[in-house]
């Protein structure tokens, strides 16, 4: 008999399980509380690890197809000073594929293939323990049973209170995020600046971040230690005021450098919050969490790839293992805890390193990370 499963979310982690196993014929319920697909900007480009979100796609069956959309280019990384000196410039072999960049829009629609997911969706509460299953409440006053409800919606899940009543700590770093449009024809001389890849400047507690998406998009991180109320007097809707305030922060800085901030267009607050480094729970029968609803580190490039080898692993235990479906779950929460903790560990020193009084930290850092 087929188990009733769905997952709630529709990100890299989420559309990954849900891909895996309907490659072997597993029906799911894709629960996504936003209307659709592009109903929001989807976000920055993604780098995919060998052994973590290609591996993922891989076990989805559809890595060839990555292959062909993804920017092995992307890999490209430049670290300047504040001053705008070329510290490194690192350039990937042309067989170089590590880690190859793809825009979060493209693996969406790659993933979504010929997935069936219930928009508009918003689930408001997990409830387990039932004699039916695990019951899914919705905004709109409806619910539905299950017997697997897997939770891969986010930092502020909804589905993380059936089993955990943690919730996440602001980390004290702050990313104000703007962006470029059809950068190599409208700023060339920042096209240059940024490359293929992406161009970083570090400074005392305070870095900017340009990383190149495809189609001659942009995005724009500023970086920087700062209270959570520090936007008090701030009004974050008006551009000019935001850019003004940027641009003081970052005062000093190279004009080639500042021009990211001010060619920008718009700009969204995004103070970094983080989950416990060994966030893990008492299993509960018929409810599990992955990626960042599970294990919410800082953003240095393991969050969507844990998720999407988290979805993969789980769906290939549930199609083929030889256990039940609460004994294939409770296994892949043992395997992945110990696994995002280690991760947790890396990127959250890693954090401290980048956004730092000591900007050689952030030099220091790269040099170890990057092949020589």
């Amino acid at each position: 008999m087929r188990h009733r499963i769905a997952v709630v979310g529709s990100g890299p982690g989420g559309l990954t399980f849900a891909r895996v196993l309907h490659r072997h014929g597993y029906p799911v319920a894709v629960l996504e509380r936003d209307p659709a697909p592009d109903v929001r900007p989807p976000g920055g480009t993604l780098d995919l690890h060998e052994g973590l979100g290609q591996l993922a796609l891989d076990k989805a069956g559809l890595l060839e197809e990555f292959q062909a959309l993804s920017r092995p280019e992307g890999q490209a990384m430049r670290i300047l000073d504040a001053d705008g000196t070329v510290l490194r410039d690192w350039r990937p072999r042309p067989d170089d594929r590590a880690n190859p960049e793809i825009d979060r829009g493209q693996l969406r629609d790659l993933l979504l293939g010929p997935l069936d997911v219930q928009w508009g969706r918003s689930v408001t509460q997990v409830v387990p323990g039932s004699q039916e299953g695990v019951v899914v409440r919705f905004a709109d006053g409806r619910q539905e049973t299950f017997d697997l409800v897997v939770g891969a919606d986010g930092a502020w899940s909804r589905t993380r209170p059936a089993v955990s009543s943690v919730t996440p700590h602001y980390t004290g770093v702050t990313y104000v995020e703007t962006s470029l449009d059809d950068v190599d024809t409208r700023h060339p001389d920042l096209a240059r600046l940024i490359g293929d890849g992406s161009v970083a400047a570090y400074g005392v507690n305070r870095a900017l971040v340009a990383q190149r998406n495809s189609g001659g998009h942009v995005k724009v991180y500023a970086q920087f230690r700062a209270p959570l109320d520090w936007h008090t007097n701030l009004d974050l809707a008006d551009v000019e005021a935001v850019r003004s305030s940027l641009l003081a922060l970052f005062d000093g800085w190279a004009a080639p450098v500042l021009d990211l901030l001010r060619h920008a267009t718009a700009f969204v607050h995004r103070p970094l919050y983080v989950l416990p480094v060994s966030h893990t729970w008492t299993h509960v029968p018929g409810v599990t969490l992955l990626g960042d609803a599970a294990h919410l580190m800082p953003p240095l490039g393991a969050g969507a790839n844990l998720a999407m080898l988290e979805g993969a692993e789980l769906a290939e235990s549930i199609a083929t293992g030889p256990g039940d479906l609460d004994e294939a779950v409770h296994a892949f929460e043992e395997q992945m805890w110990a696994r995002a903790g280690r991760w947790a560990k890396i990127t959250t020193a890693g954090l401290e390193r980048l956004v730092s009084p000591d900007p050689a930290e952030a030099l220091a850092l790269f040099d170890e990370v990057q092949p020589s």
